[in-house]
């Protein structure tokens, strides 16, 4: 019994550091959030340029240390205006294009490139943003291609373009100028030799881009739920408790739970990330009373998260 008290009198300050330390660290995220609403002030704005003309007017007979924060303000508010600028442009321009030089002296076009950009938001965080390269490689004619790009492999890119941005016919190669193309660019439709369509070309592959970012964030929202976010989260535990959570496909289209008891389980979503099926297999076979009571129809990810943990819950009673 005295070897146990020791055992649990660790167990217990482990489990106080560690909420202490996600409490610090929640509330270095809300002094951080504080100062940023703070120096994004208008009334703010003018009050540190006020201070700061008139240290800058008095520095010389003054040289304290007020004249020193006051330009630590000044530019710490400059760069937090120009950071909301930025942010305010990417959120209400979530794709932009830009032209390119490409510098092989060889490249098709003369080099010219015409590039998309295309801007991701997860958790309230914009992610790094993926970029398309275009270009004309085809003689005497307007018709686009794609050149390069940075978008995920479960992102059907080579197949939108082939929808929306089909190469021209023999017909159309041979076609001098540019009045060709100009017509076919308008054509819209994409695909069957119809012309091209840039613009939903580029709606589509955003959508399928936003549709991937939230399956990603079904995964990781359910892990999150479940206490599988972190890897010391991933200890030894209750035979009936969930050990791993994980993506199983490459489209993000898949769950796969693992139950410390060797029993797994299988999420299913559709594109926008929406559950659509889950089984339970265990040793025997598919477990066709633990599907029925983790999920039914209609069921979002958070009831399934829910059910998950009183069905855990329940089985270690």
């Amino acid at each position: 019994m005295a070897d146990e008290d020791p055992a649990a009198e660790a167990s217990r300050l482990d489990k106080e550091i560690a909420a202490l330390r996600k409490q610090a660290a929640s509330l270095r995220k809300q002094l951080q959030i504080q100062c940023s609403t703070i120096l994004s002030s208008a009334s703010t704005s003018r009050l540190i340029q006020s201070t700061s003309s008139s240290s800058a007017a008095s520095a010389i007979a003054r040289r304290g240390q007020a004249a020193s924060h006051a330009a630590k303000l000044s530019t710490r508010s400059t760069q937090q205006q120009a950071y909301m600028q930025q942010c305010i442009y990417r959120i209400s321009s979530p794709v932009t294009s830009f032209k390119v030089r490409d510098p092989d002296p060889h490249a098709v076009d003369g080099g010219h490139v015409l590039g998309l950009r295309f801007e991701v938001m997860s958790r309230g965080q914009f992610l790094r943003p993926y970029y398309v390269m275009l270009n004309r490689p085809y003689s005497g004619s307007k018709y686009l291609r794609v050149h390069r790009h940075t978008v995920p492999p479960a992102v059907p890119l080579a197949g939108l373009a082939a929808r929306y941005l089909p190469s021209p016919s023999s017909r159309g190669r041979g076609q001098q100028g540019g009045g060709s193309g100009e017509h076919d660019q308008a054509a819209g439709g994409g695909g069957g030799g119809g012309g091209q369509n840039l613009d939903k070309f580029v709606r589509t592959l955003r959508r399928e881009i936003v549709r991937y970012h939230n399956r990603l964030g079904v995964s990781a929202d359910l892990r999150r739920r479940l206490g599988l976010h972190d890897a010391r989260s991933a200890q030894s535990a209750l035979p009936n408790a969930l050990v791993e959570v994980g993506i199983a496909d490459i489209e993000a289209k898949q769950i796969n739970l693992t139950w410390a008891d060797e029993r797994t389980g299988r999420l299913v979503m559709d594109d926008d990330g929406k559950v659509i099926k889950f089984v339970v297999f265990g040793v025997e076979g598919r477990d066709w009373e633990a599907s029925g009571d983790i999920f039914t129809k209609d069921d979002s990810v958070e009831d399934v998260a829910r059910k998950l943990e009183e069905y855990m819950e329940a089985s270690m009673r």
